[in-house]
């Protein structure tokens, strides 16, 4: 049986409104994040995930209320992740309307939180997220792939690879990885750290930084071996229409579902 492989639209909110920036900095605006929700779903989007991408740099929770306007849009599962250091943290956000959590940095900093919001709520609601940069030098900058935290902006003194396996140990459900190096450039994702990362773990595998053009997608998600494929700025400034997206990579013979 062949699974059908996911398109994901990705919210990376800041105070309250989608942002996009490259490679983590020089963000935009983009717009209202339940809005911009509600417009992804309608498309055909398979699911939806809102990154407070400030939070932890800040030392706050995840706008709640954001999430709650958020989540009362859609129909499709949503995921939320940013400032979630607890698993009381956990909880409101699944109380304000979540399908699952997200957790990056807190989860490097208390690997115990995987095992613990898995536990209360099923794996199936966790996802760890790996923001990763290429090493720099070595013999194999793929497989030394770096972990980064609080945004992307400290090294975490861990290899994404190794991070993913531990994480799936812990009873992480999918691992969301983004490749820093690929971030908001449009130029493709990185399809040899997702194909290394997805042959290392059991759980699905998303796929993030470098959406640009539905070959793009059709690459990470056959060579790159990832279960899910997620964009932001290509939907977000309508360079890219999901359904017209899904039907490309379709004849390109990636498994999706196709909009009614």
């Amino acid at each position: 049986m062949t699974l059908t492989k996911r398109i994901i639209a990705c919210l990376d909110v800041k105070a309250g409104r989608v942002v996009k920036g490259v490679q983590f900095v020089d963000i935009v605006d983009a717009g209202d994040p339940a809005e911009l929700a509600r417009r992804h779903a309608e498309a055909g989007t398979d699911e939806i995930v809102l990154l407070d991408i400030t939070a932890t740099h800040e030392g706050r929770g995840t706008l709640i209320e954001t999430v709650r306007r958020t989540a009362a849009q859609l129909f499709i599962p949503f995921t939320v992740g940013g400032g979630i250091r607890t698993v009381e943290d956990a909880a409101a956000i699944f109380d304000a309307g979540a399908d699952k959590v997200s957790i990056n940095s807190a989860a490097i900093a208390t690997p115990e939180l995987i095992d613990e919001i898995g536990k209360r709520f099923g794996a199936q609601a966790v996802i760890v997220a790996i923001d990763a940069r290429r090493a720099k030098s070595g013999s194999d900058p793929v497989a030394d792939a770096e972990v980064f935290i609080s945004g992307g902006r400290k090294p975490a003194g861990r290899k994404a690879v190794e991070w993913a396996k531990e994480a799936e140990s812990r009873g992480a459900g999918e691992i969301l990885l983004t490749s820093m190096d690929s971030d908001g450039t449009r130029a493709g994702f990185d399809c040899e750290l997702t194909a290394r990362v997805s042959d290392a773990v059991q759980i699905p595998v998303i796929a993030s930084g470098g959406a640009g053009t539905a070959e793009h997608f059709a690459n990470v998600l056959l060579e790159g071996k990832a279960d899910a494929a997620l964009a932001a700025s290509i939907f977000h400034f309508g360079i890219a229409n999901v359904r017209e997206l899904k039907e490309e990579i379709a004849k390109r013979g990636v498994p999706v579902r196709l909009p009614c």
